[in-house]
């Protein structure tokens, strides 16, 4: 079947801020001349003291490191905040929608954010917080944690942001690591309606930690919480007092900006270390440049901040470049599931950014809750956190979008800091599923198991060939783990661990973690080529494909598949799938289980967890790991209680 092309829209192509000649001769640039790509795109930012050397960078061994801009100063919450004061304080800086939309939404202005900041971050002085210090946060989805956030980058301090879904345990793995000794909390979150009791939490993760000696809670529910004296103080009250003056810190570039931890395939998380000047540099450039933004734009990436999508394009790149940015405290389906476009025509906003996850489950509530909402004010969306299938892609552009809104399609990771590779939408011709081409000195190879690259077309493992500032700079506390897990497996590169195909016009399509590659009798197998077949069935909502030991071809193939709200799921439908899946891809791809699945284990976030869906098709429930970071931990018991045992082969 012929892939789909949407070529640049006319309009796009006359008003973008980079067109298709451009991108290519700065492109071109970036990789040919790469000292002096950097030294103009990092004039964008406010420098306290100018940088002479760009990049010092190497992935070899023998003299691995990575640094950028290295005898530069600076300060990212004043490249946030003070530098826009003069022009457009008055200016909204963060538009907040609670939970619930019967209660009010909240505007603050560049100058309040200003003065927000200034106090909590002599609050956290008063507490004896110093630069280099580390400062958990663990918040639901409310602009105190981007005035926390803004407030420990104004004072050299580190945060740490632990998504306010993880467990006690989970929270107190983080703070221990980090050997943090301040934690900001709330008495609640509030997250579709649901409570989540965050203080509570805190109080019960400290009793599995040693350090810390304060607690700052915002009152934002109004829930009554305990309060252990001497360590916990109350946010409002005690900012009250404070100045509403702090100078901004005098940061060098590689100063740590943040740790933000993730899941290694194995063991306990990586704290992924950020430092200040390269990222900041990446972050604007990538928000400017990707969503062709410009000041007093209305722009909504629907990312909560304890990922890295809420730090880079909720906070930091948009408050760079002076955007006018939409947080979000709720989910896409409460109380409603129109309640994403409710929100858009609210505030009139012309660029939207959110997961796949979401929009197959807003998909699979049929197209009235979308057509029920006007949208007129959207010009551009978004995509981020996972291939997303082009079935979903035609939803979102057609559906949504009304066709006119060009889809951006991002691929990056946390340890990338941005962008990577995507579309720019008015240089690029889109196809439904691939992340297209990539950015401004991205250097991606493909390359085969034994490390031979893959000229032109073709399937192989993604890795980066040099470096760019947004990258990490190491697991904090676990160098050597840091080199183990990025430049060991190819030499000389950085392994995104992630599978690509690359097509005959050069465009890149990520086919999946290769962990998640199933090998079926000797071919290898992509899952996300799997679950996009059955996801484009028409009575498919979501499907996760994991392996699973099969006696004769090595490994089988294992689908969990959730229906339509309104389907009722039988042994028809299971052979139906079976037939179109090798209809699809072909007799290889051909499901040797299906398990149909009402929900699948995610993270609040909406991450599904593999682990889980591997150690379920492996028949193996011994080890399943941490489920209370899960959104619903009920489904797995429903997933192991209802597997079904493979069909004979």
């Amino acid at each position: 079947m012929a892939e789909a092309v949407y070529p640049v829209p006319g309009d796009w192509a006359e008003t973008a801020l980079i067109d298709e000649a451009r991108y290519q001769a700065m492109y071109q640039r970036s990789v040919d001349d790469p000292e002096g790509f950097w030294r103009e795109e990092a004039q964008r930012i406010d420098w306290i003291k100018p940088f002479t050397g760009v990049k010092q960078t190497s992935f070899n061994e023998a003299d691995f490191g990575i640094s950028w801009f290295s005898d530069g100063t600076l300060n990212l919450s004043a490249n946030c905040l003070d530098r826009h004061l003069a022009e457009r304080g008055d200016e909204i800086a963060i538009l907040w929608e609670p939970d619930d939309p019967k209660n009010p939404e909240r505007r603050i202005t560049y100058r309040e954010l200003h003065e927000a900041v200034c106090k909590f971050a002599n609050l956290l002085k008063s507490r004896g917080v110093k630069k280099g210090e580390r400062v958990t946060i663990y918040l639901p989805m409310v602009p105190e944690a981007a005035v926390a956030m803004l407030a420990c980058a104004r004072i050299g301090a580190i945060h740490s942001i632990v998504f306010a879904g993880f467990s006690p345990d989970a929270l107190a793995g983080r703070i221990t690591d980090c050997d943090s000794n301040v934690v900001l909390t709330a008495d609640e979150g509030l997250r579709g309606g649901k409570k989540v009791p965050l203080k509570a939490n805190v109080d019960e993760a400290l009793t599995h930690c040693q350090g810390v000696d304060t607690v700052i809670v915002l009152e934002h529910t109004g829930a009554g919480v305990a309060m252990t004296e001497g360590r916990d103080i109350d946010w409002a009250s005690s900012v009250a007092d404070m100045s509403a003056e702090c100078e901004p810190e005098e940061m060098a570039a590689e100063d740590p900006l943040f740790i933000l931890y993730t899941s290694g395939s194995t063991g306990k998380p990586k704290g992924v270390l950020h430092t200040t000047g390269g990222y900041s540099v990446w972050a604007s450039m990538t928000h400017e440049y990707v969503f062709d933004y410009r000041p007093g734009q209305i722009y909504w990436c629907a990312a909560d901040v304890g990922w890295v999508t809420g730090h880079s394009y909720v906070v930091y790149g948009p408050l760079m470049n002076g955007a006018t940015t939409v947080m979000f405290e709720g989910v896409p389906n409460f109380p409603d599931p129109s309640r994403f476009w409710q929100v858009v025509d609210k505030f009139d906003v012309e660029i939207f950014y959110g997961a796949p996850t979401a929009l197959r489950a807003l998909m699979r509530e049929g197209d009235e809750w979308v057509k029920k909402t006007s949208r007129k004010s959207l010009r551009l969306l978004g995509s981020v956190g996972e291939p997303i299938n082009p079935e979903a892609w035609e939803w979102y552009h057609k559906v949504v979008g009304e066709g006119r809104c060009p889809i951006v399609d991002t691929w990056w990771q946390t340890e990338t800091g941005g962008v990577m590779i995507s579309p720019l939408p008015g240089a690029i011709a889109l196809k439904p599923g691939s992340a297209t081409k990539p950015m401004f000195g991205v250097k991606p190879k493909l390359l085969d198991g034994d490390g031979k690259e893959i000229e032109g077309a073709g399937d192989g493992c993604l890795v980066i060939t040099d470096s760019w500032p947004g990258q990490m700079r190491t697991v904090w506390g676990d160098h050597d783990r840091f080199f183990q897990t990025y430049f060991s497996t190819f030499k000389g590169y950085y392994f995104t661990g992630d599978g690509c195909r690359r097509d005959e016009d050069g465009y890149y399509w990520i086919t999946g973690r290769i962990d998640d590659v199933i090998n079926v009798s000797g071919h290898r197998m992509g899952t996300a080529e799997i679950e996009s077949a059955l996801v484009a069935h028409h009575k498919v909502a979501e499907a996760a494909v994991v392996g699973m030991p099969h006696e004769i071809k090595g490994q089988g193939i294992y689908a969990f598949v959730t229906c339509n709200s309104e389907i009722e799921p039988d042994e028809a439908l299971r052979k139906e799938l079976v037939q179109w899946v090798r209809h699809e891809i072909g007799p290889i791809a051909t499901p040797d289980v299906i398990q149909f699945a009402p929900g699948l284990p995610k993270t609040r976030s909406g991450k599904i967890m593999r682990r889980i869906l591997r150690k379920i098709g492996e028949n193996d429930f011994s080890n399943l790991g941490d489920t209370s970071t899960l959104a619903d931990p009920s489904v797995v018991d429903n997933l192991i209680a209802n597997r079904p045992q493979p069909a004979d082969a």
